[in-house]
């Protein structure tokens, strides 16, 4: 079983900046990306980092947000936001996998409003 913990989610005014971490509890997961859920919406895709290809971002967030593992840690992975907006308002999930099996922290709630 493997556990993430996500954190550094708040409230704050449009324009903004958050950072938010992902530990997850195996060193030898595979930290996919970020995810988030909107109240009364469907769960997106944010960012995620294959493990062939290229880092992929939604739409919405390129030029805003990037994602990224700590360099000393690869147990953490962080996504900085920036320029938030009303509209990334929502509940942010990170997903990894491990040994064939896919899990999902508790999510941290990123709330921008003025």
């Amino acid at each position: 079983q493997v556990q993430l913990v996500e954190s550094g989610g708040g409230l704050v005014q449009p324009g903004a900046s958050l950072r938010l971490s992902c530990v997850v509890s195996s060193p030898d997961a595979y930290i996919r990306g970020w995810y988030r859920q909107a109240s009364g919406k469907m769960r997106e895709l944010v960012a995620v980092v294959p493990k062939v290809g290229t880092v992929r971002y939604l739409d919405s967030v390129k030029g805003r947000f990037s994602i990224y593992l700590d360099k000393t840690n690869k147990t953490v992975m962080y996504l900085e936001m920036n320029n938030l907006k009303l509209e990334d308002t929502a509940v942010y999930y990170c997903n990894a996998e491990h040994n064939s099996k896919w899990y999902w922290g508790q999510g941290t709630g990123v709330t921008v409003s003025s």
